[in-house]
């Protein structure tokens, strides 16, 4: 048998190594390749910022102190030092699985009083809750009431009622009981 050039051979390994790869490739069938796409990374929760409601605007005044403004919305995300009239509140959320929410607010002072505000519509604390919960539903509530008929499969028959209602069949007390402790 004639030697094989070693440069043959290598081409020779190399072109079965990739026919039987492509091979492998034709394996794949339309399940592998959708399960392949429905697995996603986990995306990591960013919340930032202070959540303001629609009741927290609301109870906004102009004439207002900056500590009654702190009070109700909490510490501005924002403090600009070259607007120090000027509060910026800047909430943003980024979960998996629902979509992004972004939302400002503006303060503005004027001689240490709240003058005006502007802003993005906010919503109620039961909407913005209401968003945060992306389970889905089935929508129909369990029936948390038995009813006579269902509760009638778990009533006890009629022999075993005598038997538990007549006192003969109790065991008699005992005269005394044993002391807890043993006296030292």
């Amino acid at each position: 048998m004639p030697a094989i050039p070693q440069r043959r051979l290598w081409l020779l390994i190399g072109a079965v190594a990739a026919s039987l790869s492509l091979g492998a490739c034709s394996s794949f069938t339309d399940r592998t390749r959708s399960a392949l796409t429905t697995i996603t990374p986990y995306k990591v929760e960013v919340v930032q910022g202070n959540f303001v409601s629609k009741e927290q605007v609301e109870a906004l005044r102009p004439g207002m102190s900056r500590q009654q403004v702190r009070e109700i919305l909490g510490t501005s995300l924002l403090n600009d030092i070259f607007h120090s009239d000027r509060w910026d509140y800047v909430f943003t959320i980024r979960r998996q699985g629902v979509e992004p929410q972004e939302r400002r607010l503006t303060l503005f002072f004027k001689d240490e009083v709240l003058d005006h505000f502007s802003g993005d519509p906010m919503p109620s604390e039961q909407e913005f809750v209401a968003t945060l919960d992306v389970r889905k539903h089935s929508g129909k509530v369990p029936d948390l009431e038995a009813k006579p008929d269902e509760l009638k499969k778990y009533e006890p028959s009629k022999e075993k009622q005598a038997a538990e209602a007549s006192p003969a069949s109790l065991p008699p007390l005992p005269p005394s009981y044993p002391p807890l402790e043993t006296a030292r």
